[in-house]
């Protein structure tokens, strides 16, 4: 908060200090500086750490309004204040704004065990994060908190509970146990599919992607068939998380059909996973009512891919086909400071620590940061003529994912999200330990 005021304060003597040489600035080039209109349409954020005053909070409550989805990204997969933001989004959405469910872009058979624990206690945070979260973005000390978080907000509401939901795709694995949520009940209700059930799976069941991707690709194309029959076979026996469990099976075992090899299919398999991690975010609103917040990367929960023609069609952009305007996207900016990723140089690796000084000139960040507000955020869809002229445009914007360096994407802003966030400075995440 006295960085925010020391800024503002800064800017208002900026702005005294230098009227007489600003008014000798030609007309036009004032036109074109949307810092001013930005800053009027801002709104401060005092901190991003959760389970503090949320007064700051309000106004972001009064733009989402009655939307049933909300999409909340991210500009690196590994920045403590993204993640730290999220459990405090989260918390004031189901404080004030009836909010019911945490997605995440992490495997549907992982979150329903994450789900099992937040549900009935049984078992230990850590070691709920560590079989889950193992070797993900998400296996980070941020990530516990919020877990922490919601477990105890459910002890203390045993009639309104929380829930957490995984919306991508089987990996790293499908494991047998999970197999068996779908096999087991076959063989309680419908023990005469069992046979033909069990060789529809075969091949299958486990899955480890690693491994199960070294097979040919004519292999992996039967198997997906088969699996696409398994869903077949459960979507006729009347049980909808039943054939929801199958489903992601099927959406898995076509996932994996992917030929590393054949970049030109790249685009399509890109595709086909934000569409699933759609399909399940949808299926799971309809099914439970409610509303969700939905956490992934900047370029799946906006309207618009950055990464175009490699991610054709994003998250974001189904969803707003299922929910029209009950879904609204959130995107994060931020100036400068430090992440988790790992060496695109050497192809991957452990995640480790980078950093990056401030943005250039010419980068989305660089007329951020000039607003005087430390951190804010702003309504894109209410902006002035001159504000949406430059949230309009594409500027070079920081797309972070799991893999860096990686080059600037070209962004527009208001094209992309309902709300965008700013921060000036991250950190970056604490591993788990």
């Amino acid at each position: 908060m006295a960085h925010t005021r020391r800024k503002v304060l800064a800017a208002v003597l900026a702005a005294s200090l230098l009227a007489p040489a600003a008014a000798q600035a030609a007309p036009a080039d004032r036109q074109r500086d949307p810092v001013q209109a930005l800053e009027q349409m801002a709104h401060p954020l005092w901190s991003t750490e959760p389970g503090r005053f949320t007064g700051d909070l309000r106004a972001l409550g009064e733009m989402i309004g009655e939307a049933k989805v909300v999409g909340l990204g991210e500009a690196t997969h590994g920045s403590h204040e993204f993640f730290a933001m999220k459990e405090r989004v989260f918390r004031y959405l189901v404080e004030h704004k009836g909010f019911t469910a945490f997605a995440l872009e992490m495997s549907w058979s992982a979150g329903l065990k994450i789900d099992e624990y937040l549900q009935t206690g049984v078992g230990d945070v850590r070691e709920v994060a560590a079989k889950n979260l193992a070797g993900s973005p998400w296996d980070r000390e941020e990530f516990v908190s919020l877990l922490k978080w919601m477990r105890a907000y459910n002890q203390a509401h045993p009639g309104r509970t929380v829930h957490f939901v995984g919306d991508d795709v089987g990996a790293p694995a499908v494991d047998d146990e999970f197999f068996e949520r779908i096999t087991g009940f076959v063989r309680r209700e419908h023990p005469e599919a069992l046979p033909k059930l069990t060789e529809l799976y075969a091949g299958l069941r486990p899955l480890d992607a690693f491994t199960y991707v070294r097979k040919p690709v004519a292999e992996r194309r039967q198997l997906a068939g088969k699996a696409r029959q398994a869903l077949e076979l459960i979507s006729g026996m009347r049980d909808a998380s039943v054939e929801q469990n199958a489903r992601f099976i099927a959406q898995t075992a076509e996932f994996l059909t992917i030929d590393p090899e054949d970049k030109a299919t790249l685009p399509e398999f890109m595709r086909l996973r934000d569409r699933v991690m759609a399909q399940n975010v949808e299926w799971w609103q309809r099914r439970f009512g409610g509303k969700v917040l939905v956490s992934a990367h900047n370029n799946h929960v906006a309207y618009l891919s950055s990464d175009y023609p490699v991610h054709p069609e994003t998250q974001g952009s189904f969803l707003r086909t299922a929910f029209g305007k009950d879904y609204l996207p959130i995107g994060f900016t931020f100036d400068r400071g430090s992440f988790l990723s790992t060496n695109q140089a050497v192809g991957g690796g452990d995640w480790e620590k980078f950093t990056v000084g401030a943005a250039a000139p010419d980068t989305a960040e660089a007329t951020l940061d000039r607003v005087g507000y430390e951190d804010f955020y702003l309504d894109v869809r209410t902006a002035s003529a001159r504000a949406r002229a430059w949230l309009d445009a594409p500027h070079p914007t920081k797309s972070i994912g799991t893999q860096y360096p990686v080059p600037l994407e070209d962004v527009k802003l208001a094209k992309s999200f309902d709300i965008v966030i700013h921060l000036h400075d991250v950190r970056a995440a604490a591993k788990r330990s």
